[in-house]
């Protein structure tokens, strides 16, 4: 029952969100992974097929041909809109017009190709009057495991309420492609890269951690409970604070 309230409260936000803005529409970036799926598919059931546009935004030699063919059969399963983008090209421009990027780290060369992916989709919003839908998580959200002004680059966040766990839940009742739902997640920046590997925990302990800690649960607690090390709640409680900055909008001195 909970889940089901859940995804009819994000059908309606879509459609009073947009609906509130005039805009004829959503644009959605389509990655291949479970929460661009379910941000498009609740997308559609609120504002129908005709008025979403997927787009997938692969960088050649590096986005796996499971993500591309995922993205496509998502596309054709709701009957939407999509296309494709290779942003290979745009950072290899990028790259070359910057004197000494080719010193630039893999997290440096990561959040680029994240900001590029939401240019181009502000791109295609701003073309066609539509707004940028989010796919973002809460899990991902309360982490700021994303990119400012990349991936967090958004007008609406609809399942941004939604823990992972929650998104593969309720993307199992909609009958989503399976091929998506059992993927490991990985945001496709560097070869190899997951997500569960990067953060050293997996996904639904880090939804235990995080529900506990809404809960007010103590660090011993939380310990015993989930059966996690202190390094990996400290690695956790560590993300939500170093990221703080990412939830709020840019600081301004008062001067009146």
């Amino acid at each position: 029952m909970y889940l089901e309230k859940a995804q009819n409260r994000i059908i309606d936000f879509i459609r009073d969100e947009t609906g509130k803005a005039g805009v004829d529409g959503a644009v959605v970036g389509i990655s291949g992974g479970i929460d661009s799926a379910l941000t498009a598919t609740l997308a559609v059931k609120a504002l129908g097929k005709d008025r979403v546009l997927g787009i997938h935004m692969p960088e050649i030699n590096l986005t796996a041909a499971t993500d591309s063919d995922d993205a496509r059969t998502l596309a054709d399963w709701l009957g939407i809109e999509y296309r494709t983008i290779d942003i290979s090209g745009i950072i290899s421009a990028f790259m070359a017009a910057v004197p000494g990027s080719e010193s630039a780290d893999r997290l440096t060369r990561g959040n680029l190709k994240a900001r590029t992916r939401m240019s181009l989709l502000y791109f295609h919003a701003n073309q066609l009057n539509r707004m940028v839908v989010g796919t973002g998580n809460k899990t991902e959200i309360l982490l700021g495991y994303y990119t400012k002004y990349g991936d967090g680059g958004v007008d609406l966040e609809p399942i941004g309420g939604l823990y992972k766990t929650e998104v593969w839940e309720i993307s199992k009742r909609l009958g989503i492609p399976e091929s998506l739902i059992i993927k490991k997640p990985s945001a496709g920046l560097w070869a190899g890269q997951t997500d569960e590997a990067e953060l050293g925990i997996s996904y639904v302990k880090v939804d235990e951690v995080l529900r506990m800690l809404e809960g007010g649960s103590e660090p011993e607690k939380i310990l015993s409970k989930i059966g996690i090390s202190v390094e990996q709640l400290n690695s956790v409680t560590g993300r939500i604070k170093r990221n703080e900055h990412k939830r709020k909008a840019p600081p301004m001195p008062e001067i009146y």
